[in-house]
């Protein structure tokens, strides 16, 4: 049958050209319907129940972007008459930016006192240049005491203040890039006026801009320099400008036919997903190699470019076949990931798999067959080492099969040494300016990470009762003796600064009101003497019964926001009645899991994956025992990854919880390769096991070698991302196939010769 199909191929080979081509403009044109995650939120799934919590609190409050201008006077102090100005400047300036919703900065802190009984309100710094010097010094008295300042618009030295801005979120989620652009012009045009002050800029605004620019870069960088690699690598491993021109066209093709349909299926291109392209023209390479590998060993062996091109469909049919369907499998189990931009990136890659397998068996002949194609009769220097390489595995086979056991096993030792880390922030290297700048941000001003609570009183009003407002205040007291914490802010705060104002400024009513009508008074005079866009709608809900509370983390790990996100809800539990009791929530609480999360629900996806690999492998090979065998150099690389990875780097983020689904579909490639030969060697020529594993080597040993140099160095390029969960996740993937080529070459074959023995052994 696969003779028969090869001929047609061959005989039809002008019309599979141009309906390849055909296919491909269809397939292209998709690429024009590709859109791009633009929010940091779409790695979260709709059932994420952490999210959900974090939506709720903000449907009672306000969802609602930030820009954070971050200015350091050269001089080294905030409290100069020409700083204020500027910043005075600065924050008028940010009112008129797009969306704007709120604008904090020192300068219009609304500092309030009393005469007689009416409360006054307003900015804590008019007019600058006019201040007096013990003006100066009240203002920098009052900034470096009040908690709702110090540790978040203005560091205790007095070195380092900020202007925030409260961007309502865009209907249009790409406007946040343009927002990002804006913001960055307006930080540009300050400097050009203030030279004597140095300005970063951070906030979720810009943080949100570098994903688009990560998915860029990714695409645009690596895609030129992949296909150099793999061109100079296929030319170097075939030695044949024809081999190489057709399997370059076949990767190409692949890669666009993936990039087409994720088009026409509505697929979200995000930062994990733009490597798609670079991944499926790695893989896509493989198909090709085989092939062509077994074309020229057969023109090698005398037979005529056609004859052999017969051939090698005919030999490499079902191994082809095989590890496209496993390949497919293993990335399509990502889509039991918690995360969606893994689903459109599992989704993409299967869909270059299965593209690439269609083009190599009837592009690739079609091609190979019309362009000239010359080979020495000469054995390859390749062929001669891998067969003289498979001696030697023979010979060795008993001391590389305990070897290999004991390398194994203390690689392994090392995997409960990983940790895991999820920094949203530090998803991006310091090749990026936001990255510099929020950097900066956190060694002197303040924390990046925020935990956020809704905090109810149970009844409408109910936040000024004296009780729930001292709860308040000891649950603040609380989080200020954490460590890392730059900032808590709370209502308490507020009732007590107003206490303190309505009383003249005795330092001794700092404290929370002794009644609730008293407590209600306060905040009517203070909202109403608020100027619009400082009211209390992002602190207080619209009823009164519940009050947010936010808490400003700084250098913190993964595992010490997990910690503390259980010692506050533990506090709570302990200390307050059960109406206030909320979880903590936050981008940082829900990234803080989102591996764990990750690994959980890709436990099942892999195990899936696993059974239906083998399963297939089982009836693909007719043997029951060799499947089983199959499992171990397709389950031992990533084990032997991970081990690695906790032995010599530790810390890993989410690429780590779906590397086993997208390696186990990649490894699986080179085991179904050599026991495809090792069985025909064994059913068809009658050879012992040992002569099989020779055979296996000599016939395809070369190829697998080939290939796996190939798709590592793809991968490696990834590695250069600047996108953490690329990088990393090219680095693990290209650890794993060196592991998964050493458990092929040492492992499976010293195992097989001991499982699979028979009476014709022979040394």
């Amino acid at each position: 049958m696969m003779v028969g199909y090869a001929e047609q191929v061959i005989r039809h080979r002008w019309w599979i050209i141009a309906g390849t081509i055909a296919i491909l403009a269809l397939m292209t044109a998709g690429l024009f319907r590709l859109e791009v995650a633009y929010d940091i939120r779409f790695f979260f799934g709709e059932k994420n129940p952490r999210l959900k919590t974090l939506e709720k609190l903000e449907n009672s409050y306000s969802r609602e972007g930030s820009i954070f201008f971050v200015i350091a006077p050269k001089n080294g102090d905030v409290f100069t008459r020409s700083t204020l100005a500027a910043i005075e400047e600065l924050t008028k300036e940010a009112w008129r930016f797009p969306n704007s919703a709120r604008v904090d900065s020192i300068t219009n802190f609304q500092h309030t006192r009393s005469e007689g009984d009416e409360l006054i309100v307003g900015d804590l710094v008019k007019d600058a240049m006019r201040m007096s010097d013990d003006e100066l010094a009240y203002v920098k008295k009052t900034a470096l005491s009040e908690p709702l300042l110090l540790n978040r618009l203005i560091s205790p030295d007095g070195k380092v203040t900020g202007v925030y801005i409260n961007v309502a979120t865009p209907e249009k989620p790409y406007l946040t890039t343009v927002f990002s652009k804006l913001a960055g012009k307006m930080e540009k045009d300050f400097e050009k006026r203030h030279p004597e002050l140095d300005v970063s800029l951070t906030g979720s605004v810009i943080i949100d801009a570098p994903y688009f620019k990560a998915t860029r870069d990714d695409i645009y960088r690596f895609l030129p320099i992949i296909l150099a690699i793999m061109l100079a690598v296929i030319l170097l491993m075939t030695g044949s400008v024809s081999g190489t021109l057709s399997t370059i066209i076949v990767m190409a093709a692949s890669s666009l036919t993936a990039m087409g349909v994720a088009g026409w299926a509505g697929m979200i291109v995000s930062p994990p997903s733009a490597g798609s392209p670079v991944i499926v023209l790695t893989l896509a390479v493989a198909d090709s190699i085989h092939i062509l590998a077994a074309m020229f060993q057969q023109m090698r062996a005398g037979k005529t470019k056609h004859q052999a091109i017969v051939e090698s469909l005919r030999i490499n049919m079902q191994p082809v076949f095989l590890t496209s369907v496993t390949t497919a499998i293993g990335f399509l189990s990502m889509n039991f990931s918690d995360a969606p931009p893994f689903h459109d990136l599992g989704n993409m890659v299967a869909t270059g798999v299965i593209a690439a397998f269609f083009y190599s068996i009837l592009l690739l002949p079609a091609l190979i067959s019309l362009l000239p194609v010359r080979v020495s009769r000469k054995e390859s220097a390749a062929g001669r080492y891998m067969e003289s390489f498979g001696g030697f595995v023979v010979r060795q086979r008993r001391a590389l099969f305990w070897g290999m056991i004991v390398l194994v096993a203390v690689l392994a030792a090392g995997i409960p040494r990983i940790e895991l880390s999820d920094s949203f922030i530090k998803y991006f290297d310091k090749s990026y300016k936001f990255r510099r700048d929020t950097d900066f941000v956190e060694d002197n001003l303040t924390g990046f990470n925020i935990l956020e609570y809704s905090l109810d009183s149970g009844v409408e009003g109910g936040v000024n009762e004296p009780d729930y407002l001292k709860k308040l205040e000891d649950f603040s007291n609380w989080w200020r003796a954490q460590p890392n914490v730059a900032n808590v802010i709370s209502l308490a705060d507020t009732m007590k600064r107003l206490n303190r104002s309505m009383h003249g400024g005795d330092e001794s009513y700092y404290r929370i009101p002794e009644s609730r009508e008293l407590a209600a008074q306060y905040m009517l005079l203070y909202e109403m003497s608020l100027p619009f866009g400082l009211d209390m709608n992002s602190t207080v809900n619209l009823d009164k019964s519940a009050s947010r509370f936010t808490v400003l983390l700084r250098k913190v790990s993964t595992l010490q926001i997990q910690a503390l996100e259980r010692k506050g809800n533990e506090w709570l539990k302990e200390n307050a009645p059960k109406r206030m009791w909320s979880p903590a929530t936050g981008l940082s609480v829900i990234f803080s899991h989102i591996s764990e999360r990750n690994i959980k629900s890709m436990l099942g996806g892999t195990a899936f994956a696993l059974v239906l690999i083998s399963g297939i492998l089982m009836l693909a090979l007719r043997s029951f025992k060799l499947g089983l065998i199959s499992l171990i150099p397709n389950l031992v690389p990533a084990m032997m990854t991970f081990g690695f990875w906790g032995l010599f780097v530790g810390e890993v983020g989410m690429a780590v919880s779906v590397i086993a689904a997208i390696t186990l579909g990649i490894v699986v490639d080179d085991t179904v390769h050599f026991l495809s030969k090792y069985t025909r060697a064994r059913r068809e020529m009658g050879l012992s096991s040992a002569e099989a594993v020779r055979y296996s080597f000599r016939t395809v040993g070369a190829a697998l070698f080939t290939t796996s140099v190939i798709v590592a160095a793809g991968f490696l390029v990834l590695t250069q991302s600047g996108f953490k969960i690329n990088s990393s996740l090219g680095l693990l993937t290209a650890v794993t196939i060196v592991f998964a080529l050493m458990a092929d070459f040492l492992f499976l074959p010293p195992l097989l010769m001991k499982v699979d023995r028979d009476k014709t052994f022979t040394k």
